[in-house]
C-alpha cells in the first residue's frame, strides 16, 4: 500500500471534512463528571491534556463532540481507553494494547513512548482520525500524528485495528494484553464501536503521567 506524506495526508483529511456542517465546529461543551470509576488516578490530568490538545488543533479537528483518550499510566489489563462524549460526560472504557517497543519485557505496563520508525513503540500526543479501510487486521482506521511526539505516525502506519491479543480472555489467561507494533489495538468485540464513534475528523489523545 502506498503511503502519503504527512502534509498530503492532512490536506486530504482537510478536504474530506470540509463539507462538515458548521455546527460541528461549535464551541467545545463542558463535560459533566462520569459516574463510572476511572481506570487510574491519573485520568483527570490526562483528560485536561486531551482538552488542551483539542483546542490546540481545532483547525483540523472539526468534530468536537466525541474524543478518544488512551491513558497509558494504567496497565494493559485494565480498560484504559476512554471514548468520551463531551456533551453528556458519558464515558465508555475499553481495553487497548500498547506497542512492544514500549514494553520490551512484556510487563503489561508501558515503559516509554517513541516516535522513531522501526521502534514498534506507542507514541504519545494528539492524533487526527481519518478514513476507514480494510487491511490485514480487518476493519481499521488511519491516523495522522499532530504533535512532534507522533509526527511519524502515518509513515509508521500507526492505525486503529483489532487483534486477538487485545481480547479480554488474554487478560484472564495471562494477566495482561499482548502487544502491538505501536498501533491502537482493540478487541474484536470493541472495534466496531471504536471505528463508528471515532469517525473521521476527531481527536485521539495518548499520554501517561
Amino acid at each position: 500500500m502506498a503511503r502519503l506524506s504527512r502534509r498530503r495526508f492532512l490536506a486530504a483529511s482537510g478536504a474530506m471534512i470540509a463539507s462538515i456542517p458548521a455546527a460541528a465546529t461549535a464551541p467545545l461543551p463542558t463535560a459533566t463528571p462520569t459516574t463510572e470509576p476511572p481506570a487510574t488516578g491519573s485520568e483527570d490530568e490526562i483528560v485536561q491534556r486531551a482538552r488542551a490538545a483539542l483546542e490546540r488543533h481545532q483547525d483540523v479537528i472539526v468534530h468536537r463532540d466525541v474524543i478518544g483518550i488512551a491513558d497509558f499510566s494504567a496497565p494493559s489489563r485494565l480498560p484504559r481507553f476512554s471514548i468520551v462524549d463531551l456533551a453528556s460526560g458519558r464515558t465508555e472504557r475499553l481495553l487497548v494494547a500498547h506497542g512492544r517497543g514500549s514494553d520490551p519485557a512484556h510487563s503489561g505496563w508501558l515503559q516509554r513512548f517513541s516516535n522513531t520508525p522501526g521502534s514498534n513503540a506507542t507514541s504519545s500526543g494528539a492524533y487526527l482520525t481519518a478514513q476507514a479501510y480494510s487491511g490485514i487486521h480487518g476493519a481499521s482506521r488511519r491516523l495522522a500524528g499532530l504533535d512532534p511526539e507522533n509526527s511519524n505516525a502515518e509513515a509508521r502506519a500507526i492505525v486503529i485495528h483489532s487483534a486477538w491479543y487485545a481480547n479480554p480472555n488474554v487478560v484472564r489467561e495471562q494477566g495482561k494484553l499482548g502487544r502491538s507494533e505501536g498501533c491502537f489495538a482493540f478487541s474484536q468485540a470493541d472495534i466496531g464501536q471504536v471505528l463508528e464513534r471515532l469517525g473521521p475528523g476527531r481527536l485521539i489523545y495518548a499520554d501517561k503521567v
